[in-house]
């Protein structure tokens, strides 16, 4: 703009000096040719007289450097010429000064030669005698006159043009300057041209709206961006070349490389496609920081994924499965249309690991259930058909008859103990919570097993003091005579069962100890696990389901509690659970 405005002052300067030149050397030629046709007139009225009165003698002594003087007979006949021979001129009668004098006693005209660009001035006037005396003025013409005044000229171009271009910068700079020197973030509060009112309102006002739509635009984005940070979900954004435009931490921790697998594997695909089908490991990269603006393909080989993102970036929704830092995620991924176009791929991926394990668990449930109510089922229904053919001796009738009502008692125990386990499962089993005395109901455990722990030759004691907690008093209950039921049960002949209840001012410690069979280093992780048993054939005699210990750890996790084992095979096994007083309680265990 400032150049703009710098030619555009420099052209109007050249185009005033210009037409000032050519007005001025008008004026001035028209001035000053009056001046010399009234000269050449008066001079012509002085020397008609001198010859009137003079006769030819008036011309002896003359100096005629400006004019030049005829003197013409009435017939034309040239009597003088102050230029010429007179002989050798021609008849002049023929002129129009000369007849216009001989008629009206003066005449005047004028003759441009352009040959010598000269204009000549010609004034006659009529004697007395009848001749006629002619003085003949000659000047240039403009050109001649521009010629004659180029230094001066040249000289006043050669200042215009230098304080045109000075005065061009100053003014150019000063009109710019307010423009310049805007603030558009607040255009109002500086000084500017009255001119500009209108657009520097317009300004203010959509800088205001642009202001409220950053506002907006930077609260949406720290909202997506404190959603998708801590989201347990990965999110990938991608371009339609498989640039990742966004990522989540999530994300971006799933597609750092392991330690052994950047070992084993090779460079990324180089056919431009996102899938490399001989990659079984992920990439040798080193982790880096940000993955925005990088190729997928250039960080991740895993193959469940590259196939999700190419066929989304085809315009097609998949799903894929894929294991991710030992865990198992859902790849799912959405191509985003725009105009009907693929303008780019969204890739979302899931934990999985523990619907997995859940579904895995549900299906070894519902196994272990079938073959756990198979064999009862079995021999109830063996024990019943050889009594319903009368295959059975009168004295087996009884013993027959209390094995079906045993193995009847254990199923019912089983179905029992699989209802309660259900209910847990659902969270707190359906009761509520309240205060509840933990020693009080351990008495109560330990005198509803007296009879067991009496025919299985076991010596139960209880010790401790009164223990005050919060939590459902049918789960604990559950704890207590599970415990002490297993306790009891895989005792040897003459064993002792200890069961102590320690009140602590954070937490109350419950602990049961035997000196029975005790369990295998390798099978003490698993005993919490549904159905499992150390020695299957040994728990089936005694009628154990596999379950109370699923049972205690499922109502220990309700309360928040923490679980202890210690057990060494032959000496006895010590379960201490460590309830909390302060913690509240989880009522959503699965």
């Amino acid at each position: 703009m400032t150049k703009k405005i710098f030619r555009s002052i420099c052209l109007a300067a050249l185009i005033v000096f210009f037409s000032s030149l050519v007005l001025i050397m008008g004026v001035l030629y028209d001035y000053f040719s009056d001046i010399q046709l009234d000269q050449l007139k008066m001079q012509t009225s002085l020397v008609s007289q001198g010859i009137a009165n003079e006769g030819i003698h008036y011309f002896e002594g003359m100096n005629f450097d400006h004019y030049r003087i005829t003197w013409i007979d009435a017939d034309g006949t040239i009597l003088y010429d102050s230029a010429s021979n007179t002989d050798a001129m021609e008849n002049h009668l023929q002129r129009k000064e000369i007849r216009q004098a001989l008629s009206d006693g003066y005449g005047e005209s004028d003759r441009y030669s352009a040959t010598l660009m000269e204009r000549s001035f010609y004034f006659a006037k009529r004697l007395p005698d009848g001749s006629v005396v002619r003085l003949c003025s000659t000047h240039g013409t403009v050109f001649i006159l521009l010629l004659g005044m180029s230094q001066p000229i040249f000289l006043v171009f050669a200042i215009t043009i230098i304080l045109s271009v000075i005065l061009a910068a100053r003014l150019s700079s000063h009109i710019v300057k307010p423009l310049n020197e805007l603030d558009l973030d607040n255009p109002l509060e500086t000084e500017h041209y009255e001119e500009l009112s209108p657009l520097l309102l317009r300004i203010a006002s959509q800088q205001s709206q642009l202001k409220l739509k950053e506002t907006e635009l930077l609260q949406k984005q720290e909202e997506l961006h404190a959603v998708t940070s801590n989201m347990k979900e990965g999110i990938i954004l991608l371009s339609p070349d498989g640039t990742i435009l966004s990522i989540n931490p999530a994300a971006a921790s799933l597609l750092e490389p392991s330690p052994s697998a950047a070992q084993e594997s090779g460079p990324p695909s180089s056919d431009g496609s996102l899938t490399d089908a001989g990659a079984s490991s992920w990439p040798s990269f080193p982790v880096r920081k940000s993955l925005t603006g990088k190729q997928l393909r250039a960080v991740s080989s895993i193959p469940p994924l590259l196939q999700a993102a190419q066929s989304a970036l085809s315009g097609t929704a998949s799903e894929e499965s894929a294991a991710l830092k030992n865990s198992c995620y859902q790849i799912t991924a959405s191509p985003v249309l725009s105009a009907g176009t693929v303008s780019g791929a969204v890739l979302l991926l899931f934990d999985i690991t523990e619907k997995e394990k859940a579904e895995r668990m549900r299906r070894e449930f519902t196994a272990n259930v079938s073959h756990e109510l198979k064999t009862p089922l079995h021999s109830i229904s063996g024990y019943a058909e050889l009594l319903k053919n009368n295959m059975v001796r009168q004295d087996d009738i009884r013993p027959f008859a209390d094995k079906i009502y045993n193995e009847a008692q254990r199923m019912a125990k089983l179905v029992e103990d699989i209802i309660s386990l259900s209910r847990l499962d659902e969270g707190a089993g359906g009761a509520g919570f309240e205060t509840a005395e933990l020693f009080a109901l351990a008495g109560a455990a330990v005198s509803s097993l007296s009879q067991e722990a009496a025919e299985a030759g076991v010596t139960v004691s209880l010790t401790g003091e009164p223990a005050v907690l919060c939590g459902i008093p049918q789960l604990l209950f559950g704890i207590l005579y599970n415990l002490c039921e297993n306790a009891i049960k895989y005792n040897k002949k003459g064993g002792s069962v200890f069961v102590n209840i320690k009140d602590h001012p954070k937490q109350v410690v419950l602990t049961v100890r035997d000196t029975g069979i005790g369990i295998p280093p390798e099978h003490q992780e698993h005993i919490f696990e549904r159905f499992y048993r150390v020695d299957k054939s040994h728990s089936k005699h005694l009628g154990g389901t596999g379950l109370g210990l699923s049972i205690v750890k499922h109502s220990a996790k309700i309360h928040a509690a923490d679980i202890h084992l210690s057990s060494v095979p032959e000496q006895g096994t010590e379960i201490q659970i460590l309830f909390p007083k302060n913690q509240s309680p989880d009522t959503s265990v699965t």
